[in-house]
């Protein structure tokens, strides 16, 4: 019964109630063969439910079970799942016993699809003492680890569960690379970490490193995102420096360019919510010849929408504005959410 669907199911729902008998008895039946119900499409269930609802005594014995084979398990598509409910169901030595058995193969659980998710449990159940394992592990990775599709949700979890000194190896190591990083599909989203969560001090090294790359940053898909993150997250002084880099530029054409392309009109967009009342007046103020102009393009008339909101009175072709709204509102805010799907 434990490894069919119907079966597991039934005792699935009816562990979370069952008399310290009854769990007795199931349990007794489950434990011969729990490493195969570990690695099972159903029995995986079961398991997980006995980690959950089980007696602490029958929790340490399970614990017990996985002895020697967290690695194999943590690779394995249902055996991960036991591995992590473990994880957040026994005691903090048994934690730690859980999650040494990964040292020495932790870069070849980050890049597996499975074992990812187990090596971010351990970061977020297990006292950071117990991780510098995991930290060694990642040195001159940090870079290979922030551009692959796991490693880079993993660093994210270390940057948040980690203490300070965890954490800064991996921050200078990212520094490095900061400018590569966010033009790349999975390296963006760490940098956009740093931003929203790191310490400010963090926060302005990856500004300046940006510097003076704002322009070409902007219109790139990937790294788009992370200057919208730089407007959003940056000081005062630094955002005003970011529009001012934009505003002067050489090229007339930079700033009506920018909204009309694809990416940086979204970064456009948020500089007009995040400035103060002076710095949207000046950019308002640049805006406003392009208006015309912006209205044959789809992005454009996001940028056109959005000024509306902040009430500029444009004298003629007021209405048409009206009109430009009514018909576009709805379709920035859809594409706005598909632009910026934020962490992975």
């Amino acid at each position: 019964a434990l490894q069919d669907q119907h079966g597991s199911r039934f005792i699935q729902q009816k562990l979370e109630s069952a008399s310290l008998q009854e769990k007795t008895q199931v349990f007794g039946e489950l434990l011969p063969q729990s490493y195969s119900l570990m690695t099972d499409v159903f029995g995986n269930y079961v398991i997980q439910k006995f980690f959950e609802f089980g007696t602490p005594e029958q929790r340490q014995i399970l614990a017990s079970r996985l002895r020697g084979q967290v690695l194999s398990l943590a690779l394995q598509m249902y055996g991960c799942r036991v591995i992590q409910k473990a994880l957040e169901s026994v005691s903090s030595d048994q934690q730690v016993e859980i999650a040494k058995e990964l040292d020495g193969n932790v870069i070849k659980c980050v890049k597996d699809q499975n074992g990812n998710h187990v090596v971010q449990k351990c970061i977020e159940c297990v006292e950071p003492s117990n991780l510098d394992f995991i930290i060694d592990a990642f040195k001159n990775e940090v870079f290979s680890l922030s551009t692959h599709p796991y490693g880079c949700r993993v660093i994210q979890r270390i940057l948040e569960h980690c203490t300070p000194s965890q954490t800064q190896p991996i921050l200078d190591e990212l520094h490095q690379y900061t400018e590569r990083l966010v033009q790349d599909q999975y390296g963006n989203y760490v940098i956009q970490h740093v931003l929203e969560h790191g310490k400010p001090e963090d926060k302005s090294r990856i500004v300046s490193l940006l510097r003076g790359k704002f322009i070409s940053l902007s219109s790139h898909k990937f790294a788009s995102n992370v200057i919208e993150k730089v407007v959003a997250h940056s000081s005062r002084q630094e955002r005003q420096a970011l529009i001012a880099e934009i505003l002067d530029d050489p090229d007339p054409q930079a700033l009506y360019n920018m909204m009309k392309d694809q990416f940086a009109n979204y970064v456009i967009q948020r500089m007009l919510d995040a400035a103060d009342p002076g710095q949207r007046k000046a950019l308002m103020h640049r805006i406003r010849p392009h208006i015309p102009g912006l209205r044959k393009f789809t992005y454009g008339k996001h940028i056109i929408a959005k000024i509306e909101k902040y009430f500029l009175k444009s004298g003629e072709g007021q209405q048409q504005h009206q009109q430009d709204l009514d018909g576009y509102s709805s379709g920035a805010s859809s594409l706005n959410s598909s632009q910026n799907n934020g962490g992975l």
